[in-house]
Formats: structure tokens, C-alpha cells, sequence
């Protein structure tokens, strides 16, 4: 997937990046305010989260149950230390279970990243399109 977006189809550009990841363990990359926030929200929506979805800046990471009861686990690393705050949080243990793990700023904590993990790429085109890659 290599595409350009905007916000009016986002919802599509969702959809669409749920159906083709092969494993629930998604790492957002990309500047401040690209957007990967607003995207892991309509990820969350589509997936039935049925909370209040907000970026896990202070706390590191929020936990969503979906309409299925289904667990999603939203991480936030941008204001991270260091990997020693993740591990004693248990970050393994999150990763290890077969939940959707969405995290932001996986550059933060790129030692403890599981090696089969979906890479997002996201840049700004302008103010109105951003571009997303998977790898």
C-alpha cells in the first residue's frame, strides 16, 4: 500500500489498511502532526472501539474494548526515556498477545519492536494530503 490520502478518505484508506496488514501489531512512523493520531482513531472506529479514542501521550499506552470485546492497546512513545520504561511497563507481554497494538513513535523504543510488526509510513504532501506507506 502506497498511497495518498486526505481526510475526506480516510475512512477508506482505514478500511483498506485493515484488510491488507498480516499481523495486529502496527507501527506508526511520521512527524508531528502528520496525522497517525487522527488515523489510529478511524483505525479504532472501524474496529468497533466504542470509547473515547485520545493519544496516550502522558500515560503511554490506553486500552480500547471493541464491540466484539476485543482489546486494542493504543501506545504513545514520544515522550519516552528510555526502552527501560517500556519494558517495565511490560511492553513484551502487549506484544506477545495476539491483540492490535498501535504505536506511535516505535523509533523510541526500536529494540524491543517485534521483528514481524507492520511499518506505516506516514508524510505530509501538503496541508489537505498525506501519503501512507506500509512496509
Amino acid at each position: 500500500m502506497n498511497k495518498n490520502y486526505s481526510l475526506e478518505n480516510l475512512s477508506e484508506v482505514a478500511s483498506e489498511l485493515i484488510a491488507s496488514v498480516e499481523n495486529k501489531t502496527l507501527l506508526f512512523y511520521g512527524q508531528m502532526g502528520v496525522g497517525k493520531t487522527t488515523l489510529i482513531k478511524e483505525i479504532c472506529k472501524q474496529l468497533g472501539v466504542l470509547d473515547t479514542i485520545s493519544s496516550p501521550t502522558f500515560s503511554l499506552v490506553n486500552e480500547y474494548q471493541t464491540s466484539k470485546n476485543e482489546s486494542i492497546f493504543h501506545f504513545d512513545f514520544y515522550r519516552i526515556e528510555d526502552e527501560e520504561e517500556a519494558l517495565d511497563m511490560g511492553i513484551e507481554e502487549y506484544f506477545d498477545n495476539n491483540d492490535w497494538c498501535l504505536v506511535e513513535w516505535p523509533e523510541n523504543i526500536e529494540n524491543l519492536l517485534p521483528l514481524d510488526a507492520v511499518q506505516i509510513h506516514l508524510s505530509i504532501l501538503n496541508d489537505n494530503q498525506r501519503n501512507i506507506q506500509l512496509k
